[in-house]
């Protein structure tokens, strides 16, 4: 698929990665960058880019349903006080990623969320502490970083405070999709509406 801009079967142009499967321009159209601000969908993004290492996120999200059941809809206070029996459950439910490294990251981190908000922090309001300045958009996909400053520095914290799977990679991943960065290209459609809707976005603390 070439790198840049394409026009889909209805006139619209997008990011080409948003019409290589209709998951994915699903995903690109209603979701990706558009700005978040709580700390339950934060939390669920920074899981699934975990669960997404080594796979496709095609794969994650055709799973995605079943991972928010199988995870109380990524409630931190809910997926803390999961216990072994909950990770043997978890082992045995096909509708998710079965990895049990990745299913204790998920339960570790939540425990890490609560921490935060027992310190009168929010997870939200945390990632929207690294973002970085607004600046031209790309055009191609090839041009946009794999990681950033902000991106390396929020991974560090996150590890400070006993978060895992959180690799400046896979948190930039999760940076781009809660709207922290507008990473659509230059003439997608969806810039415009990304961009509108951080201008109107009022940050979390």
């Amino acid at each position: 698929m070439d790198d840049a801009i394409q026009i889909g079967a209805d006139g619209v142009r997008r990011c080409p990665w948003g019409l290589a499967a209709p998951e994915f321009q699903t995903y690109h159209d209603r979701e990706w960058g558009r700005p978040v601000g709580t700390d339950e969908r934060v939390f669920e993004k920074l899981c699934l880019e975990g669960f997404q290492s080594g796979l496709s996120w095609l794969t994650i999200l055709r799973k995605r349903d079943g991972l928010r059941r199988a995870f109380a809809g990524f409630d931190p206070s809910e997926v803390a006080r999961f216990t072994d029996t909950d990770v043997e459950r978890l082992l045995g439910d096909s509708a998710i990623v079965r990895n049990r490294g990745k299913i204790l990251a998920t339960i570790g981190n939540a425990r890490a969320a609560v921490r935060l908000w027992e310190q009168g922090m929010s997870l939200a309001g945390l990632l929207w502490s690294f973002e970085a300045p607004a600046c031209e958009p790309a055009l191609t996909v090839a041009a946009l970083p794999d990681s950033t400053p902000e991106s390396e520095a929020f991974s560090r914290e996150l590890r400070r405070r006993g978060f895992v799977f959180v690799e400046p990679t896979n948190v930039y991943s999760a940076m781009q999709s809660l709207g922290v960065v507008n990473d659509h290209l230059d003439g997608c459609r969806f810039w415009v509406v990304c961009d509108d809707e951080r201008r109107a976005f009022i940050r979390p603390r």
